[in-house]
């Protein structure tokens, strides 16, 4: 392709694999140093730097000085959706690591994506505001908003949803869930479910780790807030 956006340039940043384990340490939202980062992609110091100003040249990170630290995280939800949405496309096509854990199970149920929740929950409450009429198809960019019954519903759960309609970010996306290969939800919504369900106690980020845990009213709350079809 001689003209238009030049994706060879961001699979290029994407498929180096230390680079790859400094973009999946960011999808948990939280910003982390040049040291951390060189921990998490089993690389030395110096070639993390180096690695970490070829992603913030490309546009994938950004970067804060606070003190003596300069921390780095992903420039921006649209980044963690495509990382996602390539995690998926590997996982279908059979890509996998070969090393896998105790975390394993615990990421594919619950877990922080960028900021927003994925697994096994997060595809349910897709799938629930989905079936019950709550999500729409629109024209805006990114293709997905809310219906009246929807809206409704949302502030009925106590959100702001007129603080959430001035942002500058999608109120509703769609992001492909690696491990579900179905959609979850994304966008500022999706950012003041996981808010709001933290606030409640229903569910709990585990410290150091993408990981979410559900707490047993949490999980009964939200079945019962997000029925299944078959329900």
């Amino acid at each position: 392709m001689k003209e238009g956006p030049d994706i060879a340039l961001i699979g290029a940043l994407i498929g180096d694999p230390a680079r790859a384990n400094i973009l999946g340490a960011l999808l948990g939202g939280k910003a982390l140093t040049a040291t951390e980062l060189a921990t998490e992609a089993g690389i030395t110091g110096q070639t993390a730097s180096s690695h970490l100003k070829k992603l913030v040249d490309g546009g994938l990170l950004a970067q804060a000085k606070q003190g003596r630290h300069r921390y780095y995280k992903l420039a921006g939800a649209e980044v963690a959706s495509v990382l996602e949405a390539v995690m998926g496309l590997a996982a279908r096509k059979g890509h996998l690591r070969v090393r896998t854990g105790p975390k394993d199970p615990a990421m594919r149920a619950a877990r922080v994506c960028y900021d927003h929740l994925a697994g096994d929950m997060a595809v349910r409450i897709f799938d629930s505001m989905q079936s019950r009429g709550f999500l729409k198809v629109t024209q805006e960019k990114s293709g997905l908003g809310l219906t009246e019954q929807g809206e409704a519903f949302v502030c009925d759960l106590g959100i702001d949803l007129e603080d959430l309609k001035s942002s500058r970010r999608p109120l509703c996306r769609a992001c492909l869930d690696w491990s579900e290969r179905r959609s979850h939800l994304a966008g500022s919504l999706g950012a003041a479910f996981l808010a709001k369900f933290q606030n409640e106690g229903w569910v709990r980020r585990e410290r150091d780790s993408r990981v979410i845990h559900i707490s047993p009213t949490g999980h009964e709350s939200l079945v019962r807030l997000f029925p299944s079809q078959t329900n």
